[in-house]
């Protein structure tokens, strides 16, 4: 994708990576076999898609530059399956895949959105702001963000890069965010439903007339799972959210 194209929606925060040293030591760090289909979001210039043609099995890259895509489209290997599109507007395979991409930074929220709402990817690698990687992470604090990635995927940050590592060089650090799917903490059809807790949690407390809990369930849950109490700080951790959330679900059943 390119930075300077006017009127591509993601041209404003592509930043290109193309040292083959950098990105064989990113597809290092991965679990990507001969035996997985990869997406990537953005194939831009194809030094990243290369790379992962040579790991994966199939590759299924996105590239909204017109002018990209026709330079691109006849250099690649037969097991790369290059589509001309905005991958926010394509529909997601239905069987097994991983992802692994250097994304627009302006549309990080949307695509992570994306991508966790359907058929979950086994695995992701996500390159992005600094920033934006710690908030999915629960850091310094957890928020909206990084509860409803949780019940779904072990989310860490598993590289630094130097600004230089691009071209042209971004205006604040990046990292890659990995996102490893787990055995789920809820339901995928209860998403909603926590999301909308989290909403009503902070925006009216845990307890009191338009919470959603009392203050005796609040504390009965914690101590039965052995979890401590609020504090008084207001800082909840990722299981304690979870632990309140089941006790709803519990009570609303009720």
């Amino acid at each position: 994708m390119s930075k300077n194209n006017k009127g591509n929606p993601y041209s404003i925060s592509q930043n290109f990576l193309t040292d083959r040293r950098i990105i064989d030591r990113l597809l290092s760090k991965t679990d990507i076999s001969h035996n997985d289909t990869v997406l990537e979001i953005g194939a831009g210039k194809g030094h990243i898609t290369k790379a992962l043609s040579k790991r994966a099995k199939t590759v299924v890259s996105y590239e909204i530059d017109g002018a990209l895509y026709e330079k691109l489209k006849s250099n690649l290997a037969d097991n790369v399956r290059l589509i001309r599109g905005d991958f926010l507007k394509c529909a997601l395979p239905k069987a097994s895949y991983k992802v692994f991409a250097n994304i627009p930074f302006s549309k990080t929220s949307e695509i992570i959105r994306k991508l966790t709402a359907g058929n979950l990817p086994d695995h992701i690698w996500l390159i992005m702001e600094k920033g934006a990687a710690k908030r999915f992470c629960g850091l310094p604090t957890e928020n909206t963000n990084s509860l409803l990635l949780k019940p779904f995927f072990d989310v860490k940050i598993s590289y630094y890069f130097n600004r230089t590592d691009f071209h042209p060089a971004p205006r604040t650090d990046v990292v890659m965010l990995e996102l490893i799917k787990k055995p789920a903490d809820i339901p995928l059809n209860q998403k909603r439903d926590f999301s909308e807790f989290i909403s009503r949690c902070t925006r009216y407390g845990f307890f009191g007339s338009r919470a959603p809990l009392t203050k005796k369930q609040v504390s009965t849950a914690l101590r039965l799972e052995g979890l401590p109490d609020i504090k008084p700080s207001g800082d909840v951790t990722y299981v304690q959210w979870l632990c309140l959330f089941r006790c709803r679900v519990k009570f609303n059943k009720r």
